[in-house]
Formats: C-alpha cells, structure tokens, sequence
C-alpha cells in the first residue's frame, strides 16, 4: 500500500550553476560556470522525492533508465525511500536532459522530443498501483499510457494530479488538480486571451485549476467559483529548477489532507519556495515540519 503513487518522467540531470555575477548568455556570449552538480529531472521523480521528504509512502512509475545512469539514479530516489520497485533499467537511450541555471532561471537542453517521438520507453501503469494509492501524482506526456493511467484512476475512484496537459483531453479534465504552466500555455494557447482560456479549463475540467506564472501572481479556482490570485512567496532564489514539480507533488499532499483550496495552494507555493532557494532540482525538499516553520515565520513578518 501506498499514499501516493508517481507515474511519469524521470531522467538523470547534470546541472550548470552560472556564477552569481552572470546571467544566461545571448547568442555568441559568454557566462562563467560556479559548479556543476548532477541530479534528478522528471516531473514524476522530483514529486516524488517532495512527497516522500513530506512524510507520505510513495511508489514510483514510469520511464525507462539508461543501465549506465541506473545506480545513480534509482539508488538516490531510494535514500529518500521511495519504492522504486517498478522502475525499469535499459541498454537503450533514455531520458536525459543538462540544465544551465543562473538563479532567476533555467534552460533545459535535452533529448525528450526524440524521447517522446521515438519507440516506447516506459512502463505501462499497473492497475494494482493505482487501485493501492490514495492519491496518484501522473504526468500527461506518455499518450495512451498516460491515458490509461487517468482511466484507471476514474475506474478505481482514486484522485489525481496532473499539469500540463490541454483542457480538451481526458487528463485534465478528470483531475482532481491540474496546474498549468507558462510553458503550456505558450504551446498550446499562444495569442488567447489566458482569462478566456482559464475560463475554458473550468468548464470542462472537474477538479481545481491552476495557472502558475513563476514569481508573479497564481490564479486559481473551481467550475462555478470566482477566480483567485494569489502571490508566491518571495525570495531570492538559489535553482527555480523542479520548481513546478515540487508545486504540484504538494498540491497532492494538501488534496490528500483534505484541506481547503487556499491552504493547499499557499502550502505548495511555500514547498516550491524552499525547493527554488535550494539546489539542484528538489533533491533538498523541505520536510513537514521546515515548510510549517516558513509559512509561521512569513506570516509573523520575520
């Protein structure tokens, strides 16, 4: 048995912090590099580690990892004790991405097009995972397999959260949450009006929708209810990298408490808050008792 069952992209990463005295370069620039530090990607692994560092039972699911980044990569999401049972290990080429990082923002360079264009490279959702769960954490970018893994959520009567994914699709529409990024709407919705988009996701999606807009304003809200902003926590940021991912993993954990929409949406700005004055991605998520300690802390102006 498990609280949250994880399904989606996981990927070795290594990470180039720029030095703090330069920014991302333009075309032919140049920045200077701090460090380089390797990592977790994937939407589903770094939920999965803000889970776990939150205290819930987490099982994760989904891509396939190269046998020669397996030991790192499986053994670390482990050492945070996720179960990582399921998890498939493969001679081919798998998900892999480097991430050049200067605080403010960061700039994937991977293989995920081709990754996603080619065969194959993840392990269809298992309906007894699903059925176990008491909440399940998916990502929408693996077609039929991530389908089906939404189905058998409805089929099992089990709750789920997912991002990205457009509000005509079976995903978002049958979440319990869904968090819709910058990045999405840049793809899908390019030249919409975002009130008027936002008003489309709450009429066909059953559950809370949530447009994130990095360090400014959130909008949130429910089919039938007045939309709600709210501003992120602000701080000065270390790596914004995995923080979408910490977001939505604690959105879960708030869904799975049972607590009111405000509650969880200002918990998961403060999970991603400390995630992004951390490096690399969520590998120094905050436990339960670091993210309560912040929210008393900012609420008492200190």
């Amino acid at each position: 048995m498990s609280d949250v069952y994880c399904y989606g992209m996981i990927a070795p990463s290594t990470v180039l912090m720029i030095r703090d005295d330069f920014v991302f370069p333009p075309p032919n620039g140049y920045a200077e590099i701090a460090r380089t530090v390797q990592s977790i990607g994937g939407e589903a692994a770094n939920s999965a580690i803000v889970l776990a560092r939150l205290g819930l039972v987490t099982k994760l699911d989904g891509c396939w990892v190269n046998r020669r980044s397996a030991e790192r990569v499986i053994g670390t999401l482990a050492d945070y004790g996720i179960d990582v049972s399921r998890l498939t290990t493969t001679d081919t080429e798998s998900a892999d991405e480097v991430v050049i990082a200067d605080g403010e923002s960061r700039t994937v360079f991977g293989n995920y097009a081709g990754f996603h264009g080619g065969a194959r490279q993840w392990n269809e959702p298992r309906p007894e995972d699903i059925a176990e769960a008491a909440m399940v954490c998916m990502d929408p970018w693996f077609g039929p397999e991530g389908v089906l893994a939404a189905r058998l959520c409805v089929q099992h009567g089990k709750p789920y959260v997912t991002l990205d994914s457009p509000y005509d699709d079976f995903i978002a529409q049958n979440a319990a949450a869904i968090v819709i990024s910058q990045e999405l709407r840049d793809q899908a919705y390019a030249d919409r009006d975002m009130v008027e988009v936002f008003g489309k996701y709450l009429e066909t999606c059953a559950g809370l929708v949530i447009f994130t807009f990095g360090s400014s304003e959130l909008w949130y809200a429910r089919r039938g209810g007045e939309r709600v902003t709210a501003r992120p926590y602000a701080i000065e940021p270390l790596d914004t990298t995995g923080a979408g991912d910490s977001f939505r993993g604690a959105i879960g954990y708030g869904l799975l408490k049972g607590w009111p929409d405000e509650r969880v949406v200002d918990f998961a700005s403060a999970v991603a808050a400390l995630v992004c004055m951390t490096m690399p991605h969520a590998l120094n998520a905050p436990d339960l008792a670091a993210v309560e300690a912040f929210i008393e802390a900012r609420k008492a102006g200190r």
